[in-house]
């Protein structure tokens, strides 16, 4: 069969397949494919031109050329009709409809909790009082009673970020600044982040959140501050919460106590959550040590104080039963959903 044809040949059955096209029965890309792809009809021709003699060859190469132009803008009209009828079957867009919603978290939990404790507070007359995150050895151990040599540094895993600064390891750094900024008596709450060069895991982080409180007056008690607390943990936890107090050790007060509340034993988790005891301890306080008070330029026998401090982390996990600190810091919107009031 001579190249003539073949080209009649293919013309013939590119017809009849746009037929079916246009009937349904196959797609359009699927013809564009058969006959101008690569291993196309088309393709073929141009392979035979290369058997054909000198002379014959540039008449055959302008039919072959000729088809295929013929081809290509009859697939590009089938395109054509085809864009135009899925335009015409698409509903006009109403500009006047409100756009597809955008997905919402909520309020940080760590934000929910620092906000009732601070509302809680207030309402005993506690104003809110920052305190720097990047601090000096002094307002950070020295001025807190911490000697440089004291054991109780190495219970501090601390970011240093040069000879005398460091990145605050509490927010009990807070106390000494108010101390030395206002005059008393005084009655402060000091929420921050703080840090430590601890490993992440489910329990701890190395950047958490802490809220400071302390009460300088003349004449404060242990007592105030054990009624304090009770009334901070009746509001916080519910009007039924027991709580107790155990002595404790911190450098910066005596005597010292911390808190503990009844978590109860009535699951799994309960024993795993307070080693089998009930008790859960949520902060720590005491008496605002007589060198705190000099360091902040106070007179110990003219002032007493006390301070209690309180990590945010701990207390949301209680509060809504997370088991994982890292949670809170992956951003995860998913997780932020569950805390829509």
């Amino acid at each position: 069969m001579s190249l003539s044809a073949d080209i009649a040949s293919v013309r013939e059955e590119f017809a009849e397949q746009l037929q079916a096209v246009q009937a349904g029965e196959q797609g359009a890309e699927q013809l564009r494919i058969a006959f101008l792809g690569r291993k196309g009809l088309l393709a073929g021709l141009y392979a035979q031109l290369g058997q054909l003699r000198p002379g014959e060859r540039p008449a055959a190469g302008e039919q072959i050329n000729g088809l295929k132009s013929s081809l290509e803008e009859q697939i590009g009209q089938l395109g054509a009709s085809s864009s135009a009828a899925q335009a015409a079957a698409t509903p006009a867009t109403d500009l006047t409809l409100p756009g597809d919603p955008l997905p919402l978290g909520a309020i940080h939990p760590i934000t929910q909790v620092l906000e009732r404790v601070k509302a809680i507070f207030g309402r005993l007359g506690f104003s809110i009082y920052y305190g720097p995150e990047v601090e000096s050895d002094f307002y950070n151990f020295g001025a807190l009673n911490f000697q440089p040599d004291h054991p109780a540094r190495d219970m501090q895993d601390t970011f240093y970020t040069g000879p005398d600064q460091l990145l605050r390891t509490h927010t009990s750094n807070s106390q000494i600044h108010a101390l030395e900024n206002l005059a008393p008596p005084i009655r402060i709450l000091a929420p921050g982040r703080v840090f430590r060069n601890e490993s992440i895991s489910t329990r701890s982080h190395c950047q958490f959140h802490q809220i400071e409180g302390m009460v300088i007056d003349r004449n404060v008690s242990m007592g105030e501050l054990k009624g304090t607390l009770a009334h901070f943990a009746r509001e916080f936890f519910g009007q039924d919460v027991v709580t107790r107090f155990r002595p404790s050790y911190f450098p910066f007060t005596e005597p010292s106590a911390e808190m503990d509340i009844y978590w109860g034993l009535e699951t799994e988790n309960d024993y795993r959550v307070t080693k089998g005891t009930g008790w859960l301890e949520i902060l720590g306080s005491g008496m605002v040590h007589p060198n705190v008070l000099k360091a902040g330029g106070l007179d110990p026998k003219e002032w007493t104080g006390y301070a209690f401090g309180m990590g945010i982390e701990r207390t949301s996990m209680l509060l809504w039963g997370i088991g994982d600190i890292r949670y809170f810091y992956e951003g995860d919107i998913r997780f932020l959903m569950q805390f829509r009031s």
